[in-house]
């Protein structure tokens, strides 16, 4: 085993452990140090010298011995040493009351007499503040806010002899935020606050209150952004700075006033044509408005005041976007409800009324703005006509006749409904038509027509029209009379009324015949003695006729179709008066009167041929009347043979009649009219040639020819 070791020197430095100091010992490899307290000890193996036992108790005695080690074995104890262990360190509690003191305080330690605690800023800058005390607490003031220093403590016992120390860095809290700003962001409603950063602050706190609301806004930099701030409110703020020691001051409040809210109960009314009134309830902290104004054509206009209404301009049928905005230092308030108002659509122009018939009337007009629907209203009489369309035309119809309407055409709008304001338009209707009572014939052309009057003011034109063509007569009254109408002819009498509304429809047509016209030629010619044919011009208008031959010795009449008629039983060498009545389809006579007809004389009777010497004949007859002269013809295939005796003779000769012949003797008178008469009898005779007595045989037929 090695020699045992000897301690030169034994102390401590540290509160828990113990520094020996020896001589090295030749062939030791290890050196075991013990420390002994009486109640325990402690061992520690080191390799040379200086070596240290620790784990050892503060303020403790304790006996300290060396042992050196080999591989053949340990020493002997060295001879021991008494050393005491230092003083404990005090554990100090160190805290910044404000940012520019720190108080320290600690538990006190056993065996201390008193304690040295010393301070000074960690980057090295200033001095060093040095405090002894006997006391576990003090206080270090005047220091420098939000700066980090460095404390130490440490105690000492009775001799003198120091302890371990302690050591703990502590940074006074921060001094309050100086230079604070507030912008107030008025569109999004928050407040971006700023500050000059403060030394050793960390963090940084903004405080915004108004009344029992109150935001906060934390952060590392020098500005802070307040969000979801109230329109019309005011706030103040206060920044406050944090370290690991604390917190500063807050700042003095700053006061920070929102922008007004926008402007609710806003209405909006014409409170005359043409003017909008718009008002509102007042905002608080509003200290002026602006009212904009846009109209759907994109014009816009607007209204500063600091009252709670504006008036405006308006027009027609537009439709106007109301905003109102309070305003004050902060600047204008946020979007509120944006309200329209359409105003009523304007009243029609270029009316203009036509009348298509005297009880209607159409009414057109140029479109106007704003119009969804126009209603034209008739006001007259004892109602009111209506007629609503899309259309800027619209016709009234079942008006009453001669009758002032008052016609208006309103706009109407869904957003507004109608405009009440528009002027109606004077209009009377066209008269009424009359109604014609009684036709009266005054006369052969003359017709009297007669109506029931039943407009006032109003002239009455009466018309007859007809394929012979038309007639008028106008009047002021009841009647009229129709002139120089043409007989024969049908006519269609109406009657219409004029006034300065117009003209009204017809009257209800009444058909009106004249008497058929007299025919303008009428011939008779007598074909045989008792039988007159009569003939004539077909006569305008009629159908039948009635002719008659009249004289005291009787009369001879014919009623026929045709335009001719056979009479009979006229007596002959008599004056007869010629009347005829032309008839028309519906029974109109015309009484016809024409120049005296006389019949042809009467034939003579008793007709003989008596043969004479000479080859002559006498032709005998019986004559119906002294006074008028006859003539004999004799006609045969050898000649044709005529005598005429002197007025009032009934017998002529003719000479140098060829005998072997058969003749036809006809007697008749004679008359100065075309034709001659040929109708009276005939006679066949034959002459002979043989015998010289002279015979007379009448024949009235072919068949009983005789011979003289």
């Amino acid at each position: 085993a090695p020699d045992m070791p000897v301690i030169d020197q034994a102390y401590s430095k540290l509160s828990n452990s113990i520094t020996v100091e020896w001589r090295p010992v030749p062939g030791a490899t290890n050196y075991m140090l013990t420390a002994e307290d009486g109640d325990s000890f402690i061992e520690t193996i080191v390799k040379n010298s200086p070596g240290t036992v620790t784990g050892l108790k503060p303020a403790t005695l304790y006996r300290i011995t060396v042992r050196s080690i080999n591989s053949g074995g340990k020493s002997q104890p060295s001879p021991s040493r008494k050393v005491k262990t230092v003083l404990a360190a005090p554990i100090l509690s160190v805290r910044s009351l404000t940012c520019d003191s720190i108080a320290v305080s600690w538990k006190a330690v056993p065996m201390a007499a008193g304690f040295s605690v010393s301070l000074m800023r960690s980057d090295g800058l200033g001095r060093m503040l040095k405090q002894n005390t006997t006391n576990t607490s003090l206080i270090f003031t005047n220091l420098d806010p939000g700066t980090l220093y460095t404390i130490k403590a440490y105690a000492w016992n009775a001799n003198g002899m120091p302890g371990d120390d302690f050591t703990y860095n502590q940074r006074t809290s921060p001094n309050a935020p100086v230079d604070v700003k507030v912008a107030f962001n008025s569109g999004a409603l928050r407040a971006v606050v700023s500050w000059m950063p403060t030394e050793g602050a960390l963090t940084y706190s903004v405080t915004v209150f108004s009344g029992l609301l109150k935001l906060r806004c934390n952060t590392s930099s020098a500005s802070c952004v307040v969000p979801s701030l109230q329109c019309s409110s005011q706030y103040y703020v206060s920044v406050t700075a944090y370290n690991e020691a604390g917190s500063s001051e807050p700042t003095d409040a700053v006061s920070l006033k929102t922008v007004p809210c926008a402007p609710v109960n806003i209405s909006i009314e014409e409170d005359e044509p043409a003017h909008l009134l718009v008002s509102w309830s007042s905002v608080s902290l509003g200290h002026y408005y602006v009212v904009f104004v846009k109209s759907d054509d994109g014009l816009e206009v607007h209204c500063n005041t600091s009252y709670t209404q504006c008036h405006f301009q308006s027009d027609c049928g537009f439709t106007y976007f109301i905003s109102v905005f309070a305003y004050n230092e902060a600047g204008q308030s946020p979007l509120g409800d944006v309200f329209n108002y359409t105003t009523a659509p304007c009243c029609p122009s270029e009316f203009r009324a036509v009348f298509t018939s005297s009880d209607t009337v159409r009414v057109t007009w140029a479109p106007v703005r704003g119009a969804d629907l126009y209603e034209t209203r008739a006001a007259g009489g004892s109602g009111a006509v209506l007629c609503r369309d899309t259309a800027t035309a619209c016709t009234l119809s079942a008006l009453r006749c001669s009758t002032p309407y008052n016609i208006t055409v309103y706009s109407f709008s869904e957003a507004r409904g109608s405009n009440t304001s528009c002027v109606p338009q004077h209009v009377a209707t066209a008269p009424c038509s009359p109604e014609i009572k009684n036709i009266s014939k005054e006369g052969l052309s003359v017709i009297s027509v007669h109506w029931q009057p039943n407009n006032e003011e109003a002239m009455y034109v009466v018309t007859a029209r007809g394929e012979a063509g038309f007639w008028h007569c106008t009047s002021t009254r009841n009647s009229c009379t129709l002139m120089d109408l043409p007989c024969g002819s049908a006519f269609s009498v109406s009657a219409i009324a004029r006034s300065p509304a117009g003209q009204s429809l017809p009257s209800y047509s009444i058909p009106l015949e004249t008497a058929p016209c007299c025919p303008n030629d009428l011939t008779l010619a007598q074909v045989t003695q008792s039988v007159t044919n009569i003939s004539w011009s077909v006569g305008r208008g009629a159908q039948t006729y009635v002719t008659a031959l009249e004289s005291p010795k009787g009369q001879a009449k014919c009623h026929t179709l045709q335009t001719y008629c056979l009479l009979g039983c006229i007596t002959c060498g008599t004056n007869y008066t010629v009347s005829l009545r032309a008839i028309s389809e519906t029974g109109l006579t015309s009484s016809c009167t024409y120049q005296g007809y006389s019949s042809s004389p009467c034939c003579p009777s008793g007709v003989k041929l008596y043969r004479l010497s000479n080859d002559g004949i006498r032709v005998f007859w019986r004559a119906s009347d002294e006074t008028i002269n006859y003539k004999a013809d004799l006609h045969g295939s050898k000649g044709n043979f005529s005598c005429t005796p002197s007025l009032g003779l009934s017998l002529c000769d003719i000479t140098k009649i060829p005998c072997g012949d058969v003749y036809t003797v006809v007697v008749a008178p004679v008359t100065d009219k075309e034709p001659k008469l040929t109708f009276c009898p005939k006679k066949i005779y034959s002459v002979t040639c043989s015998g010289s007595s002279v015979g007379m045989v009448i024949s009235r037929g072919k068949s009983n020819v005789k011979h003289i």
